[in-house]
């Protein structure tokens, strides 16, 4: 066998050991999501219909498990009902695993920018029960939350179990997010591309995330769908966009949809501060939370649990002006006292209900208006849907391509592009994920690739300032003449030049110290019997990453720069204290800018 031969067959099983990775992945996550979701169905018929007589509609591509009790409709259960819920969920999420708290996903890439990729093994499980808990006692949330971070604690475990690196075990954690929200949601390409992209608030991907995600979120959908079938979440009409003057109105939707999220992320994040003011034990603020969530849903009760039943009803314009707006404000408060308070549930699928609702709003109140510009206000239930998540979460990409698998809508690409684009320019200060970092230079994962990067843009010939004069010694000078020179500086480093004046050689303070203390031997030695005349040096056209290697590489803290016409000539010392002083403020001066 040829070297050529050898060198294949290693690829091939490399590449087949990290495919094999992968799909297990897949397979455990749509594991994971089959049983996420049976859960919930059972949950949602268990609690809100046979206890409270609650049965909000369901979306077009989910279906019941059991047929419907004869339970009364009963508002006053319904009332307390969440409340029960957080009492049990916040036992359990406390008591056993403090991180299964929140909304999930921003625990993942909490633990995927500094926590190495590791999710303890108890997460998934608990996770799952707390939040089909919240979840089907009328909590609202969404399973997004849930499942990313139930994905992302089985590709951890795995990881951890083959004893792979820290930065394999990222890999394969986010590999996990991507596989659990694309399963669950019945969007594989989406699933991968907001893996990738919602680590970041900057428009940027995890690149070397997107393959291992796009592989397990592939093989995750197919097992979800074999159990609970092929096809989108919800239906739609065969919207088509095909008015230019349409773009005015979707102008206004995304200014308004903006100005919703705000609203949505001020409240969130405002009831999470209320709550961590509470002096009572963590264990009870799930409760406290479930109530307040239990009295708008006596008034609004299409505001609790998942609402994806009402968003397609508005698809297919069968849902009134105040209702829709009543459903969005409402879900923003059920919503941020359900999770907000410390229960477990996702920001995701209320979004998307409270963006349906807001476009809903907008396209019907246009219908109104200017009928013959707008004549399907169910596209701009759409559109909404991806407006609100872009401007909510900083990941306009995977969003578009998030509602147009869910609503198998491929036809308003142009105005969700244009929406979800302005969304995101005008809500870049906030975010519904407070751990997301803003770009890979303030990431941790990447803080020496980000450096290596950025320093091998910088010459040294083009940093001059950073390059020291020092004052030089003839290899002929005696010793003791030296010891009057060294008396007079504060130099640690000492260059060399020969009688020609040309750079020969170098030695530093702590060379000299043996002889400094040696009597008698002042007279006997010169500076050409001290200094290194292995040379190691720089030249004007060398990249700072370059001398920060060879600093590095020999231990030590300044290197001589040299003329580029080979005389030898000496120009001064570079030190890396400067290098990494000017790396810092231009990171500072980038960051400033921005």
């Amino acid at each position: 066998m040829g070297v050529g031969e050898k060198i294949g067959s290693a690829d091939i099983a490399v590449a087949g050991k990290w495919l094999f990775y992968f799909v297990l992945i897949g397979v455990i996550a749509g594991c994971g999501a089959i049983v996420f979701h049976y859960l919930c169905g059972f949950g949602m018929h268990y609690f809100l219909d046979m206890i409270a007589g609650y049965r909000p509609s369901s979306p077009a591509g989910e279906h019941l498990f059991l047929p419907h009790t004869q339970t009364v409709f009963n508002k006053w259960i319904l009332l307390i009902l969440p409340a029960l819920g957080g009492v049990v969920s916040g036992w359990l999420v406390y008591t056993f695993a403090p991180e299964a708290e929140g909304h999930g996903t921003d625990a993942a890439i909490d633990a995927y920018h500094h926590k190495g990729g590791l999710i303890r093994g108890r997460i998934p499980i608990i996770k799952t029960i707390a939040s089909t808990i919240t979840l089907t006692t009328g909590g609202s949330g969404g399973k997004e939350g849930p499942i990313a971070q139930i994905g992302a604690g089985f590709g951890s475990f795995l990881a951890t179990k083959f004893k792979l690196s820290e930065r394999e075990r990222r890999i394969m954690m986010a590999a996990g997010i991507g596989a659990g929200v694309g399963s669950i949601f019945r969007a594989p390409l989406a699933g991968a591309l907001f893996a990738a992209e919602v680590l970041y608030r900057d428009p940027d991907f995890e690149s070397e995330v997107i393959i291992p995600a796009g592989i397990s979120s592939v093989v995750a959908y197919c097992i979800f769908c074999i159990v609970f079938g092929w096809g989108s979440l919800f239906d739609s009409p065969g919207f088509k966009f095909q008015n230019p003057l349409e773009l005015g109105p979707y102008l206004v939707l995304a200014v308004i949809l903006v100005l919703t999220a705000v609203l949505y992320i001020k409240v969130f994040y405002g009831v999470i501060d209320l709550f961590k003011k509470f002096s009572i034990p963590n264990h009870f603020k799930p409760a406290i939370g479930g109530l307040i969530t239990g009295v708008i849903g006596f008034f609004l009760p299409y505001t609790l649990a998942f609402g994806y039943g009402i968003a397609q009803e508005a698809i297919f314009n069968q849902v009134a002006i105040p209702t829709l707006i009543a459903l969005a404000l409402g879900k923003i408060f059920t919503t941020s006292f359900s999770i907000g308070s410390g229960g477990s549930g996702g920001v995701f699928g209320p979004s998307i209900v409270i963006g349906a609702a807001m476009g809903g709003a907008v396209g019907k109140i246009f219908n109104l208006l200017i009928p013959s510009v707008v004549t399907t206000p169910g596209s701009f239930v759409i559109v909404g849907m991806a407006g609100f998540f872009a401007a909510v979460s900083n990941t306009p990409i995977s969003t578009i391509i998030f509602i147009s698998e869910m609503t198998n809508s491929y036809h308003l690409l142009l105005p969700s592009l244009l929406v979800c684009s302005i969304c995101y320019l005008l809500c870049r200060r906030w975010t519904i994920f407070e751990n997301q970092v803003k770009s890979r230079i303030d990431s941790p994962v990447h803080a020496g690739e980000v450096m290596m990067d950025i320093l091998q843009t910088m010459k040294v010939g083009s940093l001059r300032h950073l390059i020291k004069e020092v004052r030089c010694v003839n290899e002929d000078m005696p010793f003791s003449e030296f010891k009057k020179f060294f008396s007079s500086t504060k130099q640690h480093y000492f260059p060399v030049i020969n009688s020609k004046g040309h750079f020969s050689g170098i030695f530093s303070s702590t060379d000299i110290r043996e002889i400094i203390f040696t009597p008698h031997i002042e007279q006997l030695v010169v500076m050409k019997d001290i200094m290194v005349s292995d040379l190691i040096y720089t030249l004007p056209s060398e990249d700072l990453n370059t001398v920060l290697l060879k600093l590095t590489q020999k231990n030590i803290d300044a290197l001589p720069v040299v003329e580029e016409n080979d005389s030898g000539k000496l120009i001064g010392l570079i030190y890396r204290r400067d290098i990494i002083s000017h790396y810092n403020d231009h990171i500072q001066k980038i960051k400033d800018h921005e």
